[in-house]
């Protein structure tokens, strides 16, 4: 119980000694010993009790297996700024954020249920270059019946594998004719419709202070993130299928808590 409140607001282990009435080491002690066990549990499947996936092999595996189409997207989350003159400082830095921040690529399917969180890398580095580092690229070279949806960050990727990563298309050019910008924002409309349920993901994880703002030591980080997104009560509410509403003559989709 001290771990998962401590994972899930972030609070000072000071303050929740004072909360559970123990010492301060005993918080510690007892963060530890469960954090990592947590952490190494994998990602349950959905509909399929007792699997899980441990690494992107195995989830690469499963979708092949399944025949699920994935989607990809990066999360950041800020940390604390190194001490100047640290090594790799700038590292950390994210050139759209303007903060430090570490990067983690979500994998989830149709229905915005999570698969697979990890591959943590510097927020300075871009998803293109992260996919080759994590080996995620060679996971589609491998697995070629794997199809997935993914973002504008991952158009290399889609160039690569034009027959299993489907990304936004670019931006027609000045002066191209209103038939082909109505084209391609019905075709954009239409991928950031099927890829959405990545976002949600995402903020699902983001309810856990730590996805936020992580304050504690860079080094833990992968270990929390993996222990927060492996615990079983973490699933978007798109698990259901999604029901259809109108609202003021608009028909939206929206989803089962």
């Amino acid at each position: 119980m001290i771990t998962l409140a401590y994972l899930r607001t972030g609070l000072p282990q000071d303050a929740l000694a004072v909360i559970y009435d123990v010492g301060s080491s005993t918080i510690g002690r007892a963060i530890g010993e469960v954090r990592p066990l947590l952490a190494a549990r994998g990602f349950a499947v959905p509909d399929r009790p007792g699997l899980r996936l441990r690494t992107l092999e195995d989830v690469f595996a499963y979708a092949e297996a399944e025949n699920i189409e994935l989607r990809l997207d990066g999360a950041k989350t800020q940390v604390r700024r190194p001490k100047a003159g640290r090594p790799g400082r700038r590292a950390f830095v994210s050139g759209k954020r303007k903060q430090n921040t570490i990067k983690t690529t979500t994998f989830s399917d149709g229905q915005g249920r999570l698969l697979y969180s990890g591959a943590e890398r510097p927020g300075r580095m871009h998803d293109q270059t992260a996919v080759r580092t994590e080996g995620i690229a060679e996971q589609f070279r491998t697995r070629p019946g794997v199809r997935a949806k993914v973002d504008s960050g991952y158009q290399g990727l889609a160039k690569e594998f034009p027959g299993q990563v489907t990304a936004p298309l670019k931006k027609p050019k000045e002066g191209t004719c209103d038939g082909d910008k109505y084209a391609w924002r019905e075709a954009r409309r239409r991928q950031s419709s099927a890829r959405i349920c990545a976002e949600h993901t995402n903020a699902e994880l983001r309810k856990w202070a730590p996805i936020r703002r992580f304050t504690g030591r860079r080094e833990t980080f992968p270990e929390t993130q993996r222990a927060i997104a492996a615990c079983p009560d973490l699933r978007p509410c798109c698990q259901e299928a999604p029901r259809r509403v109108h609202s003021q003559g608009v028909s939206v989709l929206s989803c089962r808590a």
